[in-house]
């Protein structure tokens, strides 16, 4: 069994996605987020092919003895969590079969139980056995990654502060990781380097500093590109506000510095107003560890940003489950 160069059907569950960022004042909570659809672009497409190959090779070997069957299977969830890949999943056995039937029971962001069935197949017996492994394993590291998220997200409940990803992605499933950190009730960060100018430690030391660095973005950036200044101290934090930063990533801030800290640099906010910037001045907090979440929230901050979803995440056990072929 090789990839087909059939291409995918779009289901209407796929469209654009923008890559705007993280919008820190929208509604929080998996239960009224709206979730965000993953358009399978010729990129994405491409990728999955190459994923297919790995796996498959030049032929999977046990492909002559399903020759001409058809098969029914179905996914279950072996352990609870928020799942995350289905369409996904949909499309990557519809390029080893552009025939193949599914139906998903459950939608991506969705909480699942512990012998939950997630989504019926219907379709060529070998293209279900090829295609099974690379499918799931797709669907395990996203659904891991967004029942991590919600379970952070849970932590910051009725604080008002939302919660972000970071660019500690794995080189080449970033649009996928980034999806499944929305889809358990997350928001995105900086998708990439052009989508915020984020001065962090370096810039500002080769720079000549804070005000130098936030002029020299300013004057090449289009509009609407935030600027995001990383301070470590609170007159780093000032001298941001000061030099029209768009949003101040406090690092390591401790729960108590950031409470009185928070309030003077609003107040500066409010002063100066936000020079060239595209909102009023977003405050993130980094450098924070999940059982710390509470506490920071309570501090006034709007964001914080963290990779844990990510980078410390379980995979989410899942699933196929083979039912008699037909003939």
């Amino acid at each position: 069994m090789r990839v087909t160069n059939g291409r995918a059907r779009r289901t209407d569950q796929f469209v654009s996605h923008s890559r705007a960022g993280w919008d820190p004042h929208a509604a929080a909570g998996p239960a009224t987020m709206t979730i965000p659809h993953l358009p399978i672009t010729p990129d994405l497409e491409s990728r999955l092919r190459a994923w297919l190959a790995e796996d498959i090779g030049r032929g999977d070997l046990t492909a002559p003895a399903l020759e001409g069957c058809r098969g029914q299977a179905h996914w279950i969830a072996k352990a609870e969590g928020v799942f995350c890949g289905g369409p996904l999943a949909l499309v990557l056995f519809r390029l080893l079969d552009p025939q193949l039937e599914g139906r998903l029971l459950v939608a991506d962001g969705s909480p699942v139980a512990m012998g939950q069935r997630l989504m019926e197949l219907n379709g060529d017996a070998a293209a279900l056995v090829a295609g099974e492994r690379t499918a799931l394993n797709l669907a395990m590291r996203l659904s891991g990654i967004a029942t991590a998220t919600a379970a952070l997200v849970a932590e910051l409940a009725g604080t008002g502060v939302r919660l972000a990803d970071t660019r500690k992605t794995t080189p080449g499933l970033r649009l996928l990781e980034k999806y499944a950190v929305r889809c358990g009730g997350g928001v995105n960060h900086r998708l990439g380097l052009d989508d915020a100018a984020m001065l962090k430690e370096n810039h500002l030391a080769w720079s000549g500093g804070i005000g130098p660095a936030v002029l020299a973005v300013r004057a090449t950036a289009p509009w609407p590109a935030r600027v995001i200044v990383e301070a470590e101290t609170e007159a780093e934090a000032k001298a941001a506000v000061r030099a029209g930063a768009d949003a101040v990533l406090l690092d390591e801030f401790s729960p108590e510095a950031l409470r009185a800290l928070v309030p003077r640099l609003r107040a500066l906010a409010a002063e100066r107003g936000v020079a060239g910037g595209s909102g009023a001045l977003v405050l993130e907090a980094s450098g924070v560890r999940p059982e710390q979440l509470r506490a920071y929230g309570a501090t006034g901050i709007d964001l914080i940003s963290t990779s844990a979803p990510v980078t410390r995440s379980p995979w989410l056990d899942l699933s196929m489950r083979f039912e008699p072929v037909l003939a």
